[in-house]
């Protein structure tokens, strides 16, 4: 496949966002690197970090978010998951003299049921993939298990739902069967997974949404 000669939207929908794959779904997801970079780093700004935290990024694509991670966190231990093994890999390619030392870990796993301890995380962090879980209070207590007390959570939407989404957003949300939560949604589905100390953050000019939650 001549990835080149193929527009964006058709790279896409052969990739697949809700789980990349093959050739077109690492290029899709190199692009990603690139366009979720200001999102990313609206979110990372919610946390003062010291520079030694255990982080964990679920959905971790193709690694841009640990990658920047490993320069904010110089004593820093750091872990990705993706249930897309294409990702994993082209994560993995990425960051590998980070997994060679041993500051950091990636590996295809759900997030319904990680293959972590009890609050083994001091911050959490999804980009771009909430999207797509198949259910998100269940996962959400996930996310709450692994997260140590007085740990954050970090969320990150391009898109959330609210009135006046363009025709495109509306399309590809029925295209690719895509969850736009409401800020009232997010936040009851927060606080049903035991997240008491929410906030949601949003940005004029923008459809971009991160929600901060305290456990």
């Amino acid at each position: 496949m001549d990835i080149s000669k193929l527009t964006q939207e058709e790279i896409t929908r052969l990739g697949d966002p809700s789980d990349p794959r093959g050739v077109a779904g690492e290029a899709m997801l190199t692009r990603m690197n690139d366009s979720h970079r200001l999102l990313t780093d609206r979110a990372l700004s919610l946390v003062s970090f010291n520079g030694s935290e255990t982080v964990l990024d679920i959905g971790c694509g193709g690694g841009a978010a640990l990658c920047k991670l490993s320069r904010m966190l110089p004593q820093g231990k750091l872990f990705g998951i993706d249930h897309s093994e294409t990702a994993v890999g082209l994560a993995i390619r990425n960051n590998a003299a980070d997994i060679e030392r041993g500051k950091m870990n990636i590996q295809c796993a759900q997030v319904a049921s990680m293959p972590f301890e009890d609050g083994m995380f001091d911050v959490i962090l999804t980009v771009e993939s909430f999207y797509f879980w198949k259910e998100p209070q269940r996962e959400l207590k996930e996310v709450y298990r692994v997260l140590k007390g007085g740990g954050t959570f970090l969320l990150a939407l391009d898109e959330y739902g609210r009135e006046g989404l363009s025709d495109k957003t509306l399309q590809n949300a029925k295209e690719y069967n895509l969850f736009l939560p409401t800020k009232q949604q997010l936040t009851d589905l927060l606080h049903g997974a035991g997240f008491e100390e929410t906030a949601l953050h949003t940005y004029p000019g923008s459809d971009m949404i991160c929600a901060k939650a305290k456990k």
